[in-house]
């Protein structure tokens, strides 16, 4: 996290110098851009439309853009979208598309015919984290607990997601078994149409743990009705933090559900160095934070190169991972 601290700072600076010159911005935070269009892949709702609508808020809000507008363009696992920028390109200098990990697992399974590579990025801007979670009356307590039940028998352990085997919440459960020695292919999972009914398969007993979210799994927790068994962070996350990570637990198990957003290709240098300082210096904002909060996320800010080596770093694991599964 200082890492990432020090990079807004630096892009701040710079934002500050190269916008000084061209009278675009000025230190004090006034108007940085007039507008931004937003392109969401997906329906209102959602958590694309969320980060979306809240980054947009908070540009507004706290001065830097003047309006944001909004588009819902869904269809194709987002590649209606995608497709949609990269033939509109001559047109969408003013465009951001907000996207997340969907768009590596999608790509490698052929389910989009584009991959990032196809499009100018800007930068992750947030994440959130994965838990395993249990019933706060489960007799599985910890993560030691539910290894113990597995290794003796391996059925016993069923973990379900909101998503088909081979989505994101299968993946990630198969990241946290690897990391804690075992095969990820042995475990029982079963995937449902979407976290709410994930959610009853557990409170039914259907399923002894689900992988979630952690941003919606802290709200459960809060409420009494889970109990977290770890987290998929390097360390405690503040939001939450009697949580603990995998990596504490001495299980090497971390993933991020990264936001972010992409331009079309072809976007000039200067342009893509203004809307990084731009998302830099919302992300040092009170209005910000606001929403940060509200959406339950974490801030992970990669711009350009540095969101170039996350997201090939990301293929990388998931596309063994699900070449060990059998998904590729």
């Amino acid at each position: 996290m200082n890492t990432y601290g020090w990079t807004r700072r630096a892009l701040i600076a710079a934002a500050t110098a190269s916008f000084a010159m061209t009278g675009m911005a000025k230190a004090d935070g006034h108007q940085m851009m007039e507008s931004v269009h937003f392109l969401i892949p997906g329906g209102a709702g959602g958590g694309w439309d969320g980060t979306a609508r809240g980054t947009g808020e908070a540009l507004m809000n706290s001065g830097l853009v003047g309006n944001a507008t909004y588009e819902n363009l869904s269809g194709g696992g987002g590649g209606v979208a995608i497709a949609s920028l990269i033939e509109n390109a001559a047109s969408s200098e003013g465009t951001l598309m907000v996207n997340s990990t969907p768009i590596v697992i999608r790509a490698l399974t052929g389910e989009i015919s584009q991959s990032f590579r196809d499009l100018t990025l800007v930068a992750g801007t947030v994440g959130d984290y994965a838990a395993l979670v249990v019933l706060a009356d489960s007799p599985i307590t910890s993560m030691d607990d539910a290894l113990a039940i597995y290794r003796k028998d391996p059925n016993a352990l069923t973990i379900g997601g909101g998503s088909v085997p081979g989505g994101m919440d299968h993946l990630v459960a198969a990241i946290i078994m690897q990391g804690a020695g075992e095969d990820p292919t042995a475990f029982n999972y079963v995937g449902y149409d979407a976290g709410g009914e994930a959610m009853a398969g557990l409170l039914s007993g259907e399923i002894k743990a689900l992988s979630t979210g952690f941003s919606e799994a802290i709200a459960l927790a809060e409420q009494g009705e889970i109990r977290i068994l770890g987290v998929t962070a390097p360390e405690r996350v503040p939001a939450y933090d009697s949580a603990p990570s995998f990596v504490e637990q001495g299980i090497d198990a971390q993933f991020v559900n990264w936001r972010g957003f992409f331009a079309a290709p072809g976007l000039p240098g200067e342009k893509l160095t203004a809307y990084q300082d731009l998302l830099a210096a919302m992300m040092e904002t009170p209005e910000w934070e606001v929403m940060r909060a509200r959406m339950g996320l974490v801030n992970i800010f990669r711009p350009g190169d540095e969101f170039a080596t996350f997201l090939e770093a990301q293929e990388k694991q998931l596309g063994d991972l699900m070449r060990e599964l059998g998904f590729m």
